[in-house]
């Protein structure tokens, strides 16, 4: 973390008058109740303190920087094992970074204490006539599902993230070229560590308007896989309307076992001071079979290709309340009607002042609970989670 702080200090003199500080303090405290009987609750604080740096050279030229400072005080078995959900790491997509965790180190004993850090910005944009040229770490996201997005294969949020505000940044080169009002061409190579080509990514995608109806192909190399999908969006009436897809080959020794297909279709609508969607998954690299689960998440769908769901037919709901200008209360549902399993998502959040929240809720898995290793239902294997959070902007 030392070589940082020179350069933000030989920098910021520099940056201008149309620089721009801004930022958050979270902290996040979190219980999770294992699903297997036997294990006593863990707990969890942690604190993400964020700084972004945004300027603008001329009117074409710019840059962003973000960088996060996470202090986390928890149960040590949380430093040692795996999160529950197996989504691509995306720090894979970064060709190299800074050491994380800071502390404890590779010699230093696991206790209760962890200090991490993550540059997660920092990209150049330069404006050009006919494009924009995005080069360095930047947040790469598509999509237009609300809970699973099929096409989203680079650096995804799972149901369960607490913390969805910020994409995770990848390192990239990206060129934006717009060829309408409503229509662009976007296309990049994404680098994986130390720029290895198998690890790497490279996409093309466009988006265009017709009949009143947003519609965007995309193809994408990543690993060994080759994903063609699209995404198209329209208003029916005051409802709106989504269908997102994906078919991905795979180029690897299980080729023959791994091609799938992944949808996503929902619609979602407003009336008065509530909001509420529906959307339905289908996950064609899932299976059936529970007892089949864990042999399925060896495959290169999963290592690879950020699918995390085990099962292969989805339902989901979700509605926000705003109470009050001042307080809004919310929930997700989402079942594997295959198992059946279920996973609830409840959360109310107050406004205390201008930059200034509180929010609370959990996520609650039901179905049948694993035996031994062995998974019975999906969301019956999770943890169940509490949480309660404050978030400051500034």
């Amino acid at each position: 973390m030392r070589w940082l702080v020179g350069p933000m200090i030989v920098l910021l003199p520099h940056v201008g008058m149309a620089a721009q500080l801004s930022g958050f303090y979270k902290s996040f405290s979190v219980a999770f109740d294992s699903p297997h009987a036997g294990v006593p609750v863990k707990g969890m604080v942690s604190n993400r303190l964020r700084f972004n740096l945004a300027n603008s050279f001329s009117d074409h030229l710019s840059f962003d920087f973000a960088y996060d400072f996470f202090l986390r005080i928890q149960d040590p078995s949380l430093f040692e094992n795996r999160a529950e959900v197996l989504i691509v790491d995306p720090l894979d997509y970064r060709v190299a970074d800074l050491d994380s965790p800071i502390y404890p180190g590779d010699n230093d004993p696991i206790g209760s204490v962890g200090v991490f850090q993550n540059l997660d910005r920092a990209d150049v944009i330069t404006r050009l006539p006919f494009a924009d040229v995005i080069v360095g770490r930047q947040a790469i996201a598509w999509g237009s599902a609300r809970v699973v997005n099929p096409t989203d294969v680079i650096a995804p949020f799972s149901y369960s993230e607490l913390d969805t505000e910020d994409r995770p940044g990848v390192d990239a080169v990206r060129v934006r070229i717009p060829i309408g009002a409503l229509s662009e061409v976007d296309v990049g190579y994404v680098f994986g560590r130390d720029f290895a080509v198998d690890r790497s990514a490279f996409f093309a995608r466009s988006q265009f308007n017709v009949a009143e109806t947003d519609v965007s192909p995309l193809f994408v190399r990543f690993r060994e896989q080759l994903l063609v999908g699209i995404d198209v969006v329209r208003g029916i009436g005051n409802v709106g309307a989504w269908i997102e897809g994906a078919r991905v080959f795979t180029m690897g020794r299980d080729a023959a076992i791994s091609d799938y297909f992944r949808i996503s279709t929902g619609a979602d609508y407003s009336f008065g001071e509530t909001y509420g969607f529906i959307e339905y998954h289908f996950n064609g690299a899932g299976v059936r079979d529970p007892e089949d689960y864990l042999v399925n998440l060896n495959r290169s769908t999963y290592r690879d290709a950020a699918v995390y769901l085990m099962g292969t037919h989805y339902f989901a709901l979700g509605a926000t309340h705003q109470f009050t200008p001042l307080v809004a209360l919310s929930g997700q549902f989402l079942a594997n009607v295959t198992d059946p399993s279920f996973f609830f998502a409840p959360a109310i959040e107050y406004n205390i002042e201008q930059d200034f929240y509180l929010s609370a809720g959990a996520f609650i898995g039901i179905g049948d609970r694993p035996q031994g290793e062995y998974f019975q239902s999906e969301f019956g294997g999770y943890s169940n989670i509490l949480f309660l959070s404050f978030r400051i902007y500034y």
